[in-house]
């Protein structure tokens, strides 16, 4: 186990090349000052496929690259961290299971998971790729690691070797990779303390944005230790006869060049111009951004901040990845705001503000309309379809529907 007292001064990047299923070396972060800074290594900047990991962050040129303005580190690299799960589950393993202090950033990167969203991984060594990978485990498992860590009681070596499961992975809940022969999925557990169904209304929101026509990532509902699970597959690994490969990805707040402590200020607005210049297929992203902030406001999503959009980068283009992270949020009554800004400094979880804002998106107001009209109806028509598919208890429903789904305050 790491001791606490483990400080890292630097971390090797390596990176999974389009089409790739192994790594090769991109170049070194280290520490300077109160700042991580990147350069890449000369055998990537000769080697003939190399592709930035991330324009015009981290621009394919020899010597340390500067670091945006309010930024403490390259932000696409920041985009391969765990977040607040993540970083508890390694708090966890470094203490026992007792508190401990905050982690930095290198210790986050060399000691989550290798199997970490996108196409990047961390080392300390620029030569011998060493994955830190976890036995396979069965969903109760990871279920039962989940619970001992959130209640801060002692695990089994069996679940000690679990937990590494759930070290690479973004967001606040408790979830872990799962990996079958042909597909991976993000695995999202249940926790005693939720006040509702929380896995139970991702999985009818994530499927009723399938059903809208957004494009959303495939899920399922399973059980572990008498508690639901929901699948989610990845959308950024790809299985092939000689293995997975990776798909190179950045988050919204990446594109919008803001540092976690600004995220507040993300904007769909400054989102959609990014889209209009450096996106493939700008009109159709467009179109399919502003259904996905409708359908956030429709179903209660307020959690929409930056990094839960994010784009798939091949070293030359964007391409808007499929919505994930869809999940209706408990709420009091019924005024609520979006995480992100949506006309101006308007961020008011309704559907006139996303009518103010449809120029922004290449609509004219007719279409927007269409949008609105066509997600409420489909949202009614397929609302018991997908409750059934969910199992919800009629109680449930109720609960849901008007608070969460199409709560009055959408339509005022």
């Amino acid at each position: 186990m790491m001791t606490s007292e483990q400080r890292y001064q630097e971390a090797y990047v390596w990176v999974w090349l389009p089409g790739e299923v192994q790594p090769v070396v991109a170049g070194r972060l280290a520490k300077d000052g109160n700042t991580l800074v990147f350069n890449y290594g000369r055998s990537y900047l000769e080697r003939a496929n190399s592709v930035p990991l991330y324009s015009p962050e981290l621009p394919l040129q020899s010597g340390i690259l500067p670091l945006p303005q309010g930024m403490s580190m390259p932000s696409c690299l920041r985009d391969a961290a765990p977040d607040a799960w993540g970083r508890r589950v390694l708090m966890f393993k470094r203490a026992g299971g007792k508190r401990n202090e905050d982690l930095d950033e290198l210790s986050c990167l060399l000691e989550s998971g290798s199997n970490r969203i996108g196409a990047l991984d961390f080392q300390l060594s620029p030569t011998s790729y060493q994955p830190r990978m976890s036995e396979p485990v069965t969903l109760a498992q990871l279920q039962e690691s989940t619970e001992r860590i959130v209640n801060g009681q002692p695990i089994s070596p069996e679940l000690a070797a679990a937990i590494q499961h759930g070290t690479s992975i973004g967001g606040a809940r408790p979830k872990a990779n799962v990996e079958t022969a042909d597909r991976q999925y993000v695995a999202k557990f249940s926790l005693s303390t939720d006040l509702y169904n929380i896995v139970k209304a991702e999985f009818v929101a994530m499927r009723l944005a399938h059903l809208v026509g957004l494009n959303v990532a495939p899920v399922e509902l399973k059980t572990a230790l008498n508690k639901d699970v929901l699948m989610v597959e990845r959308f950024d690994r790809v299985a092939g006869e000689a293995g997975w490969q990776r798909k190179m990805m950045v988050s919204a707040l990446t594109l919008l060049e803001l540092d976690e402590m600004f995220a507040r200020y993300a904007s769909y607005e400054d989102l959609a111009e990014i889209i209009r210049h450096r996106f493939l297929r700008p009109d159709e992203t467009l179109r399919e951004l502003f259904g996905r902030i409708v359908f956030n406001i429709l179903c209660g999503n307020t959690d929409d901040h930056a990094r839960n959009h994010a784009a798939f980068w091949d070293g030359k283009h964007l391409a808007l990845t499929p919505a994930y992270d869809l999940c209706p949020q408990s709420r009091a009554g019924n005024e609520a705001s979006q995480a992100m800004k949506i006309c101006g400094d308007n961020n008011l979880s309704q559907l006139k503000v996303c009518q103010s804002a449809a120029h922004s998106f290449m609509l004219n107001p007719k279409q927007a309309q269409e949008i609105i009209d066509h997600q409420i109806k489909q949202i009614r028509t397929n609302w018991d379809e997908v409750c059934d598919q969910a199992g919800l208890t009629q109680l449930e429903r109720q609960g849901m529907w008007g608070r969460q789904f199409m709560n009055p305050y959408a339509f005022e």
